[in-house]
This record gives C-alpha cells, structure tokens and sequence, in this order.
C-alpha cells in the first residue's frame, strides 16, 4: 500500500475511543498517527503501522500550523 501524509486509514483494532479512523501526520522509519475520534496522537514503526492497517479510507489536507 502506498500512503501520503494526510490519509485517513482503517486499522484493524479500534481505538479505546470507539474510533477506527486514524490519520497520518508523520511518515519515514516512524509513523505518527491521530485518532479521528479523540485526537490521540501515537508514534508507531512503519512495520507495526503497515502490520495494523487495513485499508485506506480517504485523504484529508493537514494545515500547515499542525505540521
């Protein structure tokens, strides 16, 4: 799968939110990722994070002052 910074994706255990959704922030060795429920933000290893993803829901632009 190929992924950008700004996708929303569908992991495959949900958050203790209730939430699914989950959208990249951060993209190299290491993945930072926050939940569209609550705004968690967690910082995963690109092979637990491409292990955990199920698909790619959509695309959503990230505001400069949040990068």
């Amino acid at each position: 799968m190929e992924f950008s910074i700004g996708d929303i994706v569908q992991m495959k255990k949900k958050h203790p939110c209730g939430s699914y959704d989950w959208q990249i922030f951060r993209m190299g060795a290491d993945f930072r990722i926050v939940c569209r429920g609550c705004g968690h933000s967690v910082m995963l290893s690109r092979p637990k994070f491409e292990k955990n993803v199920k698909k790619i829901v959509g695309h959503e632009e990230i505001p400069d002052y949040l990068k």
